[in-house]
């Protein structure tokens, strides 16, 4: 006869469904949170491009219209108009964005707040309202594309597409890129 009690084998089958729901839990416990992480963070991101895309838009609009009342000879229209019209997508920006984000793309609403505001550099001598108009409009660019570096920065963008080769699995389970490798060319000649 066997030296094991009656109810041992039972014990011993309760111990180990236990010890598998408690394990079952914690890797539940453990992906929930991973998920959960992951989708705060893609939130995140989105949330911030966004943001800066309503504010490129922004800063766009804004500018074409300057250019458009320059071009038409009329007068630009009121810092408060355009405080209105860029204050909306600003304000995110402002919140979410990081450092140099933020100080980019404030750098590029003072320029655009001084030409909508009052042209009149009278206090320096020999220049005309028109041509410091048109100087500061030109620069416009240059800022938008530093505030543009500064957010392809921030979200990781990059200005070249993936590599397009296709990888596969070589014999060891590592993943190799196919590239095709032109025959080496010798002087010999064939025949």
């Amino acid at each position: 006869m066997s030296q094991i009690p009656w109810w041992g084998l039972p014990l011993v089958a309760v111990v180990f469904a236990f010890a598998g729901a408690v394990v079952a839990q914690l890797v539940s416990a453990r992906n929930n949170d991973l998920l959960s992480r992951k989708r705060r963070t893609r939130q995140w991101y989105d949330e911030r491009r966004d943001a800066y895309v309503q504010l490129l838009a922004a800063f766009e609009r804004a500018t074409y219209r300057l250019r458009a009342a320059y071009e038409a000879g009329d007068k630009p229209p009121s810092a408060i108009a355009y405080i209105d019209q860029v204050g909306p997508a600003l304000m995110p920006v402002r919140l979410l964005a990081s450092g140099p984000v933020r100080s980019a793309a404030l750098a590029v609403h003072l320029q655009l707040e001084r030409l909508h505001g009052d042209m009149n550099p009278a206090g320096v001598v020999g220049v005309e309202p028109r041509t410091h108009f048109r100087e500061l409009i030109a620069q416009v660019p240059l800022v938008m594309q530093q505030f543009e570096a500064a957010v392809r920065d921030e979200l990781g963008i990059a200005n070249t597409p993936p590599d397009a080769i296709p990888a596969a699995k070589n014999g060891s389970g590592r993943i190799r890129a196919m590239r095709r490798v032109p025959a080496a060319k010798t002087d010999k000649p064939v025949g």
